[in-house]
């Protein structure tokens, strides 16, 4: 396995869908900063302001821009991320997904929503992994995650931020949002420092608490995929939609846009 993790750490997540892992983004701080810089001044198709009017502060979040952002691109493939990402997963190879940047600026009180990122992409599989990784030292704004919650029996029904609509239809097939803090069910989070990075399924239930600090919380969130991801149809547009793909049920993602960065 790789010298950043240990048995114990594939352990946790293979079976609470959850683990930090330190230092894993260190060596490239800097880099990702600049480009997350870039990417709030030149903002991709799918960026959003997920604020309200009269809401303090601001929340910026935009995703799929590691092709046009030199920095991500190079973050992405010369990282340790792919292979640790493998042994977390236990997969053969690795494919990217997507990047996702997501900066709460001080004084910003609104909380990232609980939800779970699977319901929203056209991918399943057991065997993924994504990476979030703060360019700033966080505390209370860390990344929150209910431990255990990528195995429950229904996924919860992905709902629009700003809007508070549902993405797809209410029906049996989804769960309704829970509050993990008054259900009492198991939240971790983690304190963390620039490059380190919170490892979590698709499936896991999370979110964060607003910034009330003096001080940014700029993320860097990187989504990996295993040998056993599908492209699978969902009942409305997803999130990311990656339009054109011309994909099918049960096809393996394309990989001249999602391609193997990582083989064993």
């Amino acid at each position: 396995m790789h010298k950043l993790l240990t048995q114990a750490d594939i352990d946790t997540y293979q079976r609470d869908g959850v683990v930090l892992i330190k230092e894993l983004f260190k060596d490239h701080v800097d880099e990702i900063r600049k480009g997350i810089e870039y990417n709030m001044e030149n903002p991709g198709p799918y960026a959003a302001e997920n604020l309200k009017e009269g809401e303090g502060g601001r929340f910026f979040d935009d995703y799929c821009n590691w092709t046009r952002i030199p920095e991500f691109e190079h973050v992405i493939r010369s990282s340790p991320a792919a292979e640790v990402a493998a042994d977390l997963m236990q997969s053969q190879q690795v494919q990217v997904f997507h990047d996702h940047v997501l900066v709460k600026e001080p004084g910003t009180s609104k909380p990232t929503p609980w939800h779970q990122d699977g319901p929203y992409y056209f991918v399943q599989g057991k065997q993924n992994v994504s990476f979030w990784s703060p360019m700033d030292t966080v505390t209370q704004a860390s990344l929150r995650c209910v431990a255990g919650s990528h195995l429950w029996e229904k996924p919860v029904l992905p709902t629009r931020w700003l809007a508070e609509t549902n993405f797809y239809p209410d029906d049996d097939t989804y769960m309704p949002v829970p509050d993990p803090d008054a259900e009492g069910m198991t939240v971790v989070e983690f304190p963390m420092e620039p490059g380190d990075a919170v490892a979590f399924n698709y499936d896991i239930l999370h979110g964060a608490r607003g910034n009330s600090t003096d001080q940014r919380r700029r993320a860097f969130s990187l989504r990996l995929l295993g040998d056993d991801a599908r492209y699978v149809e969902r009942p409305g547009r997803t999130s990311p939609p990656f339009p054109g793909h011309d994909m099918v049920p049960g096809q393996v993602l394309r990989q001249d846009w999602f391609p193997v960065i990582y083989k064993r």
